[in-house]
């Protein structure tokens, strides 16, 4: 459950972020800032679901752990 409110927290920040920029930005005038937020997300989601992977893994390495003793 936390790691859902850290990673809405986090989208909604960085959310705010990009609609905040204006036409002076250059990736923004050149129309490549949509570019960078699609390699963003990639990475971003890449991490989460790498983290929720090791998350589930631990989980059952500790109850195996438990049932042996």
């Amino acid at each position: 459950m936390k790691i859902k409110l850290i990673f809405l927290f986090f989208l909604s920040f960085i959310a705010n972020n990009l609609f905040a920029q204006t036409q002076q930005n250059p990736f923004y005038s050149n129309g490549k800032i949509y570019v960078v937020v699609t390699v963003m997300s990639i990475i971003f989601t890449g991490i989460i679901i790498y983290l929720i992977k090791i998350d589930r893994r631990l989980k059952k390495t500790e109850r195996e752990l438990k049932a042996n003793k």
